[in-house]
């Protein structure tokens, strides 16, 4: 018997910034960094194994994949199997994988997997929440201070038919907003990966966008600021919840059935790792550039703080779930699959 010594703990193009590296271009990027890679979280915790079985998880390249940092620098070992980890780009590129049972574990946004809850015979599972909201209106207009201050006014948004699409206009209707040119005007021509520079060159004024651009942004000019934050902004519109679920861990059903013990052991893990992250923001982004998971340490360890990354089981945060996907069914109930999971859409 072997002992293993298991210490557990918006994907896009960034390269306009010239003076703020964001991409990882490989491990030997690391020697670069001022923080030592070998630096490692010290919660230890020994276990008896002799792994034969793996279980195979898919990290989305980019922001989803920085709790995991340590995890896949670490390549554990839980429940006497031993973890791989499979890089993707997108979720839509991870989930082929996952319904043809090539990738047990998986993150992605809340909507897709309830869409694909619904519309794929319930072929995966929500175990839990691994992020929260992070969503920021930012400007160089220091006037703004609330979402009235932007009526009549174009605001770019970042993802148009995801979250921030369906929340800012969410946001908007319930503070009596009008979508028009006697309200606010929304902007969905400029892609993600360049609203930042439009921002920075002064060709749009404002634009709401995930963690790390927002970070990306300010770090590049002193003139841009976090105008609102919309987790604030959705708490002070909700009754029922102070912010919402951006990214959720997923799990294969037929996986789920056969390995429940494992996966509660890998969401267990992750939990710790995620707890990490927050805590070492910036030995978090070491790990993150080395292992070329699509960003650059000083963007991680600025962003970290604003990320909202955290760990929450899935029957726990049902309710946060379904208030988020109603939101989503309000606007456009297909990116649901149209119609709120069941019961059995969270993990038990």
């Amino acid at each position: 018997m072997k002992r293993i010594i298991f210490t557990t703990v918006l994907l896009a193009a960034f390269a306009v910034f010239s003076n703020v590296p964001i991409f990882a271009n490989g491990k030997n990027d690391a020697e670069k960094l001022s923080v030592p890679v070998q630096e490692q979280p010290q919660m230890v915790q020994e276990i008896d194994v002799a792994p034969h079985e793996t279980i195979r998880i898919g990290i989305l390249n980019g922001p989803t994949s920085i709790p995991t940092a340590y995890m896949f620098d670490a390549m554990p070992v839980v429940d006497g199997k031993s973890v791989v980890f499979e890089k993707f780009a997108s979720p839509q590129a991870l989930l082929p994988k996952m319904l043809k049972g090539e990738i047990d574990i998986g993150f992605m946004p809340a909507n897709v997997a309830a869409k694909v809850y619904n519309s794929a015979n319930g072929a995966l599972l929500c175990v839990g929440v691994s992020g929260n909201g992070n969503l920021f209106l930012i400007t160089k207009d220091k006037s703004v201070k609330s979402l009235s201050d932007l009526i009549g006014k174009t605001v770019s948004i970042a993802g148009q038919g995801a979250t921030p699409e369906y929340l800012f206009r969410w946001l908007l209707a319930r503070n009596a907003i009008p979508e028009s040119a006697n309200g606010v005007l929304l902007d969905y021509s400029i892609p993600t990966a360049d609203i930042a520079a439009e921002l920075l060159s002064d060709k749009i004024r404002y634009a709401v966008v995930p963690e790390p651009f927002a970070t990306v942004a300010t770090a590049k000019s002193p003139d841009v600021v976090r105008a609102l934050n919309m987790q604030d902004e959705f708490g002070a519109a909700s009754v029922q919840q102070k912010t919402y679920p951006l990214t959720v861990m997923v799990v294969r059903a037929s996986y789920a059935s056969l390995h429940a013990v494992a996966v509660r052991a890998f969401k267990d893990a992750f939990s710790q790792s995620c707890a990490w992250t927050v805590a070492n923001p910036q030995r978090a982004g070491v790990l993150v550039q080395k292992n070329t998971l699509g960003l650059m340490a000083p963007i991680v360890a600025n962003a970290i703080p604003f990320a909202n990354f955290t760990w929450k089981d899935a029957l726990d945060a049902q309710s946060e779930i379904e208030h988020l996907l109603s939101i989503f069914f309000e606007f456009a109930p297909d990116s649901i699959g149209g119609k709120l999971p069941d019961e059995g859409f969270y993990f038990k």
